[in-house]
């Protein structure tokens, strides 16, 4: 599996973008790019960009889009400059200007965006998968209240310590993150399936069956 593609990974909160993200880059050549990661790259490495985007992270204020962009368009840039591997793309292009901004910059360095995985799932599973989760005050172990619970209900089965839900995995806070997810991402699911590359997988099936669908996709790419 050395085929060299460039990749972007869509899909809601809670649909295992981070699980297959990872499986991916162990069977493929492909370097994992999180527009967070990279955000926070540049900061650290006193770039300009990174100056640029430091007061608006300290701050707690959203980067603005064309920052954003910047910095990720640098970093592909400078990871297809050698040839030896591509990007996965998680969590950019987020809007229908960046896609078109992110093609723009692909076809300047003579390259192309080969498919984009769309994860899709129920609302409903989503918001079970995430308001279920509960982890541990002391370890961090995760569990979920239906699908993999402590054994007392309430505490964790190493620590004995109380869990704890995360605030943004309460059900209305999920389901207002799932209402944005779904106002920015519907025209790029569009403007991909309008260009080809977009490559729908059911992530309601188990992980495994989630990633031989991909792979499968994927080795339909010439």
């Amino acid at each position: 599996m050395n085929k060299i593609m460039n990749l972007v990974l869509l899909g809601p909160p809670g649909a295992g973008k981070g699980t297959q993200a990872k499986r991916l880059i162990e069977q493929y050549p492909l370097v994992h790019l999180s527009s967070g990661d990279m955000l926070r790259a540049e900061r650290a490495a006193g770039s300009e960009l990174g100056k640029k985007v430091t007061g608006f992270m300290d701050s707690g204020s959203l980067v603005p889009d064309e920052l954003v962009t910047a910095v990720v368009i640098s970093r592909i840039k400078h990871e297809l400059s050698e040839g030896k591997k591509g990007v996965l793309l998680d969590g950019f292009p987020r809007t229908l200007s960046q896609a078109k901004d992110l093609d723009t910059a692909f076809a300047q360095i003579g390259a192309k965006i080969d498919a984009v995985i769309d994860l899709q799932l129920d609302t409903d599973l989503i918001v079970d998968r995430m308001s279920g989760r509960r982890s541990c005050s002391k370890c961090g172990r995760v569990y979920h209240m239906t699908a993999n619970p402590p054994k007392d209900g309430v505490n964790c089965d190493d620590c004995n310590e109380p869990l704890l839900q995360r605030p943004d995995d309460k059900e209305d806070v999920v389901r207002k993150r799932l209402t944005v997810y779904v106002e920015q991402t519907a025209p790029l699911e569009a403007y991909y399936r309008q260009t080809g590359v977009l490559k729908v997988v059911d992530a309601s099936l188990e992980i495994d069956e989630v990633t031989a669908k991909i792979q499968a996709e994927l080795e339909t790419i010439k």
